[in-house]
């Protein structure tokens, strides 16, 4: 059983099609359906159904994935080690994170690039839910979201710095001139709001339920920075963490009040991975420019 023997297969499971995981591992689909047809022999079991084009996981597959990816991911691990222990400022670092997030990562890769210009960064947007499946899945390193902080077998998580729920409009807006909003005004307000699935979305619901309110909800868009851009004409006004409206300056985050408006922006790790030294290392940027966040919001008020 070789390794890439596991990285084909892992690769053909995530795209359930032979033909583009070959694409995306750039050899030839030939070789691809060769090496699996060889880990198959040797394992005893089919791990996948040849239907058509497609191919589909058998229930040994299914069992086998995730100790594939863990098998790989620890030889991923143990080479990051051995790099980081020559002191070799080379490697990659692969990062999800949700939207409300991105200009903090943004400002902290820019210092991060600076000094580490060597090191590859791959960077991935996504719902909080699809970024933890990879996360435990071993695809990366690190994950910014406003998931709730955690410490559990799979999962470990810390804050970075915390934002209050918002309402946010264009500075044209009526609302624009208020400091605060109270969560029962919003009743009176027209709304875009992220499609369900988002974070966001679900904390924003449970909130509104607890208070009884039941806004007017004029669209919903899973796209965040469509729904930022349809906000900046003016018509609309939407609710995020006041953070995501950082870096816009023709709009402005409203604080909303009421119970349970604050929410922790936090960095999430796989339990018991090797945390290599670049990802540290862009974790102190990250807090270096949550302060300013956090200093930036408050100076809202």
């Amino acid at each position: 059983m070789e390794l890439r023997q596991l990285k084909y297969f892992i690769k053909a499971a995530e795209l359930q099609n032979f033909t583009d995981a070959a694409a995306g591992l750039f050899i030839t689909q030939s070789t691809l359906s060769q090496q699996i047809k060889q880990l198959e022999d040797e394992l005893k079991l089919p791990l996948f159904d040849r239907i058509a084009k497609r191919v589909r996981l058998t229930e040994a597959g299914k069992t086998f994935l995730p100790y594939a990816r863990k098998t790989v991911k620890d030889a991923e691990d143990g080479r990051d080690q051995l790099k980081d222990l020559l002191n070799l400022q080379t490697g990659s670092l692969t990062v999800g994170v949700t939207y409300g997030l991105t200009n903090l990562l943004a400002k902290a890769v820019l210092d991060f690039n600076t000094k580490y210009p060597d090191i590859k960064l791959q960077i991935g947007f996504g719902t909080t839910q699809d970024l933890m499946i990879k996360l435990e899945n071993g695809q990366l390193d690190m994950m910014l979201s406003f998931s709730p902080e955690q410490q559990t077998a799979v999962i470990q998580s810390e804050k970075i710095f915390s934002s209050c729920l918002a309402i946010i409009v264009h500075h044209d807006h009526p609302l624009a001139k208020k400091r605060y909003i109270n969560i029962k005004q919003l009743n009176e307000v027209h709304l875009l709001l992220p499609s369900a699935g988002y974070s966001i979305r679900n904390y924003l619901d449970s909130v509104l339920q607890k208070h009884g309110v039941t806004p007017d909800i004029k669209m919903e868009v899973n796209d965040i920075h469509m729904l930022l851009q349809l906000v900046d004409t003016g018509r609309w006004a939407t609710i995020l963490m006041g953070s995501s409206a950082f870096n816009h300056p023709g709009l402005k985050a409203v604080k909303i009040t009421g119970e349970e408006m604050t929410r922790n922006a936090t960095i999430a790790w796989p339990a018991n991975a090797y945390r290599k030294r670049s990802a540290l290392a862009l974790v102190e940027f990250l807090k270096t420019h949550a302060t300013d966040y956090h200093v930036n919001e408050h100076a809202q008020e």
